[in-house]
């Protein structure tokens, strides 16, 4: 199973130099994923979760395949509905070939009204823009001018509709932050799905959140916790089949992005027992 990490790229405290730390952290302690967030338009309502500066998830990436080596670097995950689906074909073909074919391409329909109202999108078409652009990218890619090579879409969602997008356009499942019950249960509504719509599931790749605690929790999501509690999740998420997890360490507070060194320790912790 590869354990990834997802990066902030946004915040008070991020630059490119933090951007380029955080790269070799996680590469140097042995994370097989880099991952960072989309957002377009710092808006209101994204302000008050990430606030800017926010940087661009492919300029981003692709810096940051320049200063790394091994690891593979993704989109969890890219806001289907604000890019023309052809101009993303271009950049994610464009940075694998740039990365030397490792990069992951996870996608979502968005959540936030105000950042869609100011890049004119509707927000009510959401779901629907997002399977036209996954169906695009992969028709776009069949084109050896894209020389886009083997480039897996991650598909973010744990409504009805985002588990039968998965199912039916997606290389793997990518939810984000559920509890121990919650995955347990949407991993069997994409089972039921599967067999609805008579084909493979796809691969499992959530992102889970990494908070430490000095005590057991009880009411906790997944990776929140004692690391025992924390790696019995990890065991418990390759026992049901996941190919990837991806650790957040972002808790919510913007300050954190000017002390990347606390959750630098928390990964180690975490990487350490699962050598």
């Amino acid at each position: 199973m590869l354990i990834g990490v997802n990066v902030p790229n946004f915040g008070p405290g991020t630059s490119p130099a933090v951007l380029r730390d955080w790269a070799r952290t996680v590469e140097g302690l042995g994370f097989d994923l880099l991952m960072v967030s989309d957002h377009v338009v710092v808006t209101p309502d994204v302000a008050e979760r990430y606030p800017a500066p926010f940087y661009d998830p492919f300029t981003t990436l692709a810096w940051l395949a320049g200063v790394t080596e091994r690891i593979t670097l993704g989109t969890t995950v890219l806001i289907a509905p604000y890019r023309h689906p052809l101009l993303v074909a271009r950049m994610a073909a464009n940075l694998a070939e740039l990365s030397g074919g490792r990069f992951v391409l996870g996608v979502g329909v968005g959540w936030a009204r105000q950042e869609f109202e100011a890049l004119g999108v509707d927000f009510r078409r959401r779901g629907k823009l997002t399977d036209e652009l996954i169906t695009t990218v992969r028709e776009a890619w069949s084109d050896e001018g894209y020389r886009a090579g083997d480039i897996p879409i991650w598909v973010g969602g744990d409504s009805d509709a985002g588990l039968r997008r998965a199912v039916r356009l997606g290389d793997a499942w990518h939810p984000l932050r559920q509890t121990p019950d919650g995955w347990q249960e949407s991993l069997t509504r994409l089972r039921k799905v599967a067999v609805e719509e008579d084909r493979p599931l796809p691969d499992l790749a959530p992102r889970i959140l990494l908070r430490l605690t000095d005590r057991p929790l009880d009411d906790r999501r997944l990776g929140e916790g004692t690391l025992e509690q924390v790696v019995g999740d990890l065991e418990r998420l390759r026992a049901d089949g996941a190919k990837a997890v991806v650790l957040d360490p972002f808790l919510g507070d913007p300050e954190e992005t000017r002390r990347p060194e606390a959750a630098w320790h928390a990964l180690a912790a975490v990487r350490k027992e699962m050598r």
